[in-house]
């Protein structure tokens, strides 16, 4: 994974305004071009912060452009990988931290999340059009977008409900198609990693091409894009036991913190072939073959341990740290200017992706009973059973495969529409309508499963008693209760040890569930854009608009799938709801160098009424070296598919169970949606200034501060935290939770749904400064991106308000994330050096660091040894030479991700049980695969 970045928000946008190249080999270093005047623009209207079309500089919101060149410098196996390096982009989801997700549908998906506030309140759009999402939840996989047909990506940081509708509460990310291409061009390249591992490959073919005089144009597009994948975690920065533990000396008041961050751990009930856990033969562990060894439980305090055979006990190298991924897509778009004012168009996009991932094992079980006369008993423990008539096994099932999972997704995407110009008062009038048909379907399988009916009648195995109803002989290996059930087929499995499973066990406890969605989204929208009047300093301009839109699920589950399997426990969820709009916007220039913009949306949802939104902001230059901008916005996000009308899904984990002396318990939890949500509200504000001065030519810089506060934020509580609160007494909770045999093969059930909590409130500033210069025959560039993260608090009425910024832990946002990069271009060669880096952190700002004389550690503030995450900085580099083939421009480059192969820093999982088997660090901000090399060229012609 690489935080390359080309990207250009204001302050480069600024810059350019100073320089523009056309040379193809030069392309990757040049800043996008300012737009160009109204009346020469085109009468397509894009994102430019607002809808009335102004360039990046000009805007009242915060606004980063990458251009086609800025990607190509640094050549991404997918544009999301590019677009995720910019700061102000942490969390999102990504096939690498979205691998274990197979309940929520989201495997494989690439979503992106501005502000660290979610995926779901990042608008992502593809030509300002919507694009069907391809979750229940309505994420966008950006990775189904043509790649190589990509011209800019313009990111509105900020605020934009009122211009752009629901969900843009923390902005929006619009991804532009060159749709005017001519010619044939195309790319080929193969990434690998320093380990010889994780190879990657891509190709893409553009063409287009005029007819009718120039007046129709025909675009195609195509892309083949493969990642073998890494299965497990073959480094060695996770395999030194790292975890966060209970500590095993912790007594409350003995002064000992509570939780301790340390090596050479591991979870104490449960071994690969197994171990006893209780009578007197605890301790006894099953190895290779069913070898029988005492286990060394080291300093123990359930679940976990320290020292002793820890290693026998580790699990978290069976995931994938880099799944599988098999993508094609195809686009196609017709144009035809009918007349001067009318151009009409017609586009369709289909898009498969195939995606396998390591799940890890079928997770540790500390609650196999094993009866006294199990035929898979070796004789040596047989002879020490005495009067014990059971004993209570531990195992992460070595012989049971790797769950999986296996996600099919399929996307089709049509539009048609018209756009054009006509004189419209003193100026020229812009205005476009579509219609859109999107149609995603997913295949969403858990492979390799084990049916929990099954498992408890296989593992149940003794010797057949002479004259025996199935007839076999006596002391043959049979399932218990095929001695009274004959033709229940029943399989006995062997689960005493390491390789003495038969394959035909396997095959009889195991099964591999699955659930088939399709989501639907229609959209008719029309916009138009036009200079009202004029006054001293400028004309009025005027935009107005409306969509409506409607949003389906449907799926299917066969019946046998949907409940008693270890996870994939699938309901087919059944919704729609439609949603109608409108909205005005203006720009209005009070005096020269002061312009006022304004908008209002109003937003009516079948389901949850009517909802108004608007915005107000301000541009103020009293010299041309500084630029002021205010906004000021009330937002909206409205409930998703998902939210409401999710049927069930439930997965199983492991929490903490107080009421069960803090053993850590299996639990199965069950997801459902929630009808009753209502639409979040948003209120933000933000302030920044631009400066150019005109005395350093060449030179930019921005400063911008963000306020967010959302009301209503839709959310739910956790599991942990819903046992937790019923086992302190609070009824309320304890609705959520059953206890007793259940079908998931254990006895705690919890159920979650979403609702409205109280509070989210989100603060931070984005820097950002470029500087230009010619230096020998060059250009030799230079720019910096950071975000400052202040403040991201949640507060759902439940538990003790959090605050996020500085946990560099899985869920957190770091207080820092920055880039800076320094590029020289001569010619057709180009030589680009990048650093990137994330701050030092901590796990939890509520935990208390000491090692002695502790404080009372509390639910809320618990204490713990070492609170501290290191940060990380790396170094990339890209070359790129193009020169001329037979009448082609071809371009070499050779790229180096993580240059010095610097390992991630040590993010302990823990001390839930459910976090053992994550690989010991942060997979959304930190580099995985140490060094990678990219090779490829591009032809155009």
């Amino acid at each position: 994974m690489t935080r390359s970045l080309r990207a250009a928000s204001l302050p480069a946008l600024a810059v350019a305004l100073l320089w523009n190249a056309a040379a193809f080999a030069q392309d990757t270093q040049t800043p996008p071009a300012p737009a160009p005047e109204p009346e020469a623009q085109s009468a397509e209207i894009t994102v430019t912060g607002t809808r009335i079309q102004r360039d990046g500089y000009q805007a009242p919101t915060p606004l980063t452009v990458i251009n086609a060149g800025d990607i190509e410098a640094t050549a991404p196996a997918n544009v999301a990988d590019f677009v995720n390096e910019i700061p102000s982009l942490v969390g999102s989801v990504t096939p690498a931290n979205s691998n274990l997700n197979i309940s929520a549908g989201t495997a494989g998906v690439n979503a992106l999340n501005l502000r660290s506030l979610g995926t779901a309140r990042t608008l992502v759009l593809l030509d300002g059009q919507r694009s069907v999402g391809s979750t229940v939840t309505g994420l966008v996989d950006v990775n189904t977008f043509p790649q190589g047909l990509i011209k800019s990506v313009e990111i509105v940081t900020g605020g934009a409900s009122a211009a752009y509708g629901s969900d843009a509460v923390s902005g929006v990310v619009n991804f532009i198609l060159d749709k005017e291409y001519s010619g044939l061009k195309g790319s080929v390249e193969y990434g690998i990693s320093t380990y010889g591992d994780a190879p990657n490959y891509r190709a893409t073919l553009t063409a287009g091409t005029g007819f009718a005089g120039g007046r129709g144009h025909i675009l195609l597009n195509g892309e083949i894009a493969v990642k073998e994948g890494l299965h497990g975690v073959p480094r060695d920065w996770n395999n030194k036991g790292w975890y966060m533990i209970n500590n095993p000396a912790y007594v409350a008041g003995n002064g000992q913190p509570e939780r301790l961050v340390v090596s050479g751990a591991g979870l104490s009930q449960a071994t690969r072939g197994g171990v006893i856990l209780n009578t007197a033969l605890r301790g006894t562990q099953f190895g290779l073959g069913g070898a029988v060894s005492q286990y060394n439980f080291g300093t123990n305090r359930d679940p976990w341990q320290i020292g002793g055979d820890w290693q026998a006990t580790q699990v978290n190298g069976f995931q994938s740290l880099d799944p599988e991924e098999n993508r094609k897509s195809l686009f196609g778009r017709v144009s035809f200017e009918v007349a001067d004012w009318l151009n009409v168009f017609g586009q369709a996009s289909y898009a498969k992706s195939e995606n396998l991932g390591w799940l890890g094992v079928q997770l540790n079980q500390n609650n196999v009973t094993i009866r006294s006369d199990n035929a898979y008993i070796p004789a040596s423990v047989r002879s020490q059973l005495g009067a014990i008539t059971s004993f209570t096994l531990g195992t992460s099932n070595a012989d049971l495969p790797i769950r999986k999972n296996d996600t099919e997704r399929e996307l089709q995407r049509y539009v048609i529409g018209a756009n054009g110009s006509f004189p419209l008062f003193a100026g020229t009038a812009r205005w476009d309508v579509y219609y859109q048909k999107g149609i995603s379907r997913t295949r969403e399988m858990a492979r390799d499963i084990t049916n929990n009916a099954r498992l408890a009648l296989a593992q149940d195995a003794v010797f057949a008693p002479a004259g025996n109803a199935i007839g076999v002989p006596a002391g043959t290996i049979v399932c218990r209760s095929t001695l009274t059930a004959p033709t229940n087929g029943c399989v006995p499995l062997n689960r005493l040890g390491i390789g003495v499973a038969s394959p035909e066990a396997l095959a009889y406890v195991l099964g591999n569930p699955y659930r088939k969605q399709k989501f639907e989204q229609d959209v008719v929208a029309a916009n138009l854009a036009f200079d009202a009047f004029n006054l001293p300093a400028g004309a009025v301009s005027v935009s107005i608009g409306g969509e409506h839109r409607r949003e389906k699920v449907s799926g299917s589950v066969p019946t046998e799938f949907q409940t008693g399997w270890f996870v994939g426990n699938f309901l087919p969820s059944f919704g729609s709801y439609s949603v109608t709009e409108g909205y005005v916007e203006l720009v209005v220039p009070v005096i020269k160098g002061l312009d006022l913009n304004g908008a209002v949306r109003g937003t009516d949802y079948s389901t949850s009424g009517y909802v108004t939104t608007w915005k107000a902001g301000v541009t103020f230059e009293p010299i041309p070296d500084i630029r002021f901008r205010a906004s000021r916005s009330r937002d909206i996000r409205a409930p998703n598919l998902g939210e409401l009308f999710t049927a069930g899904s439930t997965r199983i984990n492991v929490l903490i169970d107080s009421s069960q002396n803090n053993a850590s318990v299996t639990f199965a939890g069950t997801t459902r949606g929630n009808p009753l949500l209502q639409p979040e509200k948003a209120d933000q504000w933000g302030v920044g200034v631009v400066l150019q001065p005109t005395f350093v030519p060449g030179f930019a810089m921005s400063v911008d501060y963000y306020n967010i506060k959302i009301n209503g934020a839709i959310g739910s509580v956790a599991a942990q935290t819903i046992v937790d609160r019923c086992n302190e007494g609070i009824q309320a909770f304890c609705t959520a939770v059953v206890r007793g045999p259940n079908s998931f093969g254990n006895s705690l059930q919890v159920y979650e749904s979403p609702f409205n909590f109280a509070v989210q409130k989100a603060q931070g500033i984005d820097f950002e400064a470029s500087y230009r210069t010619r230096i020998g025959a060059g250009n030799f560039t230079l720019r910096g991106m950071a975000t400052r993260y202040i403040k991201n608090y949640f507060d759902n009425g439940i538990d003790a308000p959090t605050d996020t910024v500085g946990q560099n832990a899985p869920g957190g946002t770091p207080k820092w994330l920055y880039r800076a990069q320094a590029s020289y271009d001569v010619d057709d060669f180009n030589l680009t050096l990048i650093g990137r880096g994330v701050s030092d952190g901590v796990y939890d700002n509520s935990f208390v660091e000491c090692t002695s004389g502790c404080p009372a550690s509390t639910v809320t503030n618990r204490t713990i040894n070492d609170n501290r995450i290191k940060g990380a900085f790396y170094i990339d580099a890209s070359l790129t030479q193009g020169f001329k083939m037979g009448g082609k421009e071809v371009q070499l480059f050779f790229n180096v991700s993580n240059l010095l192969d610097k390992d991630p820093p040590v993010v302990a999982p823990g001390p839930a049980g459910s976090a053992y088997a994550t690989p010991a660090t942060n997979q959304s901000i930190y580099d995985l695969l140490g060094r990678t090399f990219r090779i490829g060229a591009r032809f155009k012609m």
